[in-house]
């Protein structure tokens, strides 16, 4: 099961809350970061990506994720440890359902940190915001 220190997620939220300025979101306005570790200690940020063809738009997460197996830094053999997602304005932002299911496909023992509706942000496991998650591997 992964774990990650209160240093790590501080940094983990700090440059989520980075990638959010760079997030294109001229429809909705929300502008959310994300920010993941990797099992060997890399970190690759994204940011929320929207289209006209509102279907076309990509999450934080997954910008962020997809930038690691881009990299090599993540998949097959190596798992996801850490994420965290944020909106620019401090707004409730939990991963989407998309998004839970292609960060369980990266590390189910993933610790995910998000603003929840207390307004405070919590650690979760993947594996528990996406409880029977789908895996072929």
């Amino acid at each position: 099961m992964a774990t990650i220190t209160a240093s790590q997620a501080e940094q983990l939220l700090k440059l989520a809350q980075e990638a959010s300025a760079m997030a294109y979101a001229p429809f909705s306005k929300f502008h959310v970061g994300a920010a993941i570790l990797t099992q060997d200690g890399a970190i690759f940020t994204g940011c929320n990506v929207e289209n006209s063809s509102f279907g076309m738009t990509n999450c934080a997460e997954r910008t962020a994720l997809f930038s690691a197996v881009a990299a090599g830094a993540l998949g097959r053999e190596k798992e996801l440890v850490a994420l965290a997602v944020v909106n620019r304005e401090g707004a409730i932002c939990s991963p989407c359902g998309a998004c839970r299911q292609v960060i369980f496909e990266f590390g189910p023992d993933a610790v995910v940190l998000y603003r929840a509706h207390n307004g405070q942000i919590v650690q979760n496991l993947a594996k528990e915001l996406l409880p029977e998650g789908f895996r072929l591997r």
